[in-house]
């Protein structure tokens, strides 16, 4: 291949989401607001069980490198998160992920995301964005890839996007260049909401699914254009438009995910949806189209009002069809 144009970050930056360590480091080199932690390895065991024990329950720790999503654990009971502690770093429960363990206090709070572009010098910040992770109503049973998404969160107007770009976006912009951080691409900052404060939980160095499909469909300009300036030196100079309209996302998956689940049942009424965005996620056209993994389609809707796009997307949603389909029905249950 010759003459691809890529975003995105250098192997080092890339470290804001590989490593929970290096992203702490990161934070609290740059006056980052986060919840207190410390890392630790097998041979400091000992002292992570002291940690644990300074702090008030629940517990969380974080396996340091990827683990599938699957690394961060939320535990209510000190001895359930000791025996998780020495789960991770004494009997490589995460394999090589878990060699560093990040423990922290637990922020309560609600959460969102917050997409900010960059070529490095400046940069844009994207429409605001919430997932639901969870499997059941109500934020229920196990986690997902992500059952649904709303942008913009709202409760994050003007005034908090401004304060996070204050006190986390231009810190985290300017902090990259201090450490000579070659970084042009997307910086996804997970974030919780405390009592009106932003705290950071995570760096993620992409976008996220199903985040995407209501952040990207609510800017109007061209967004081809701006991704391209990135690499012609014309990025500050681009202009960003987003939509006033409100989207949601509605994740159709399928009968007993994230657990075991059938892949090749038929799907039908795709032609049938009228005002959504339908995404193909896990799907494939053997003869037809068919379900062929976990999260199978999500159906973006847009509205004046939550409720608006949300009732057109599980409109949508009820005209698709296939043998063990499921959908959450409460997205946006919490704002």
């Amino acid at each position: 291949l010759k003459n691809i144009s890529l975003i995105g970050p250098s192997k080092e930056g890339a470290q804001l989401e590989g490593s929970k360590k290096f992203a702490k480091e990161f934070m609290i080199r740059h006056g980052i607001p986060t919840a207190k932690y410390q890392a630790f390895t097998k041979e400091s065991l000992e002292e992570g069980y002291g940690f644990l024990e300074s702090l008030e329950a629940p517990y969380v720790l974080k396996a340091d490198g990827l683990a599938s999503g699957k690394g961060v654990l939320i535990l209510d009971k000190i001895e359930d998160a000791k025996n998780e502690l020495k789960a991770m770093l004494a009997d490589s429960k995460f394999g090589e992920a878990s060699s560093t363990v990040v423990i922290e206090e637990f922020l309560k709070g609600i959460e969102l995301s917050v997409f900010v572009l960059t070529d490095g010098e400046s940069y844009k910040i994207l429409p605001s964005a919430k997932d639901y992770k969870r499997i059941g109503e109500g934020d229920t049973g196990l986690n997902t890839g992500g059952m649904g998404a709303i942008s913009p969160v709202p409760f994050a107007d003007r005034f908090y996007i401004e304060k996070v770009e204050r006190e986390i976006i231009k810190p985290t912009i300017e902090g990259l260049k201090k450490d000579n951080i070659t970084y042009k691409g997307f910086v996804f900052i997970g974030l919780i909401n405390v009592k009106g404060q932003p705290k950071v939980i995570e760096y993620n160095v992409r976008m996220g699914d199903p985040e995407t499909e209501v952040v990207i469909p609510r800017i109007t300009s061209d967004f081809l254009n701006l991704l391209k300036g990135i690499n012609d030196g014309t990025f500050s100079e681009k202009d960003l438009e987003i939509t006033d309209e409100v989207a949601v996302t509605v994740m159709l998956v399928s009968g007993g995910y994230p657990q075991t689940y059938e892949n090749g049942k038929e799907i039908s009424g795709i032609e049938a949806v009228e005002n959504s965005l339908v995404f193909h996620a896990g799907t494939k056209n053997d003869g037809g189209i068919k379900t062929n993994g976990g999260r199978v389609i999500a159906v973006t809707s847009f509205g004046q009002k939550i409720e608006t796009a949300l009732e057109k997307s599980f409109e949508s949603a009820e005209r698709i069809s296939f043998e063990g389909k499921y959908y959450r029905k409460d997205i946006g249950f919490d704002l």
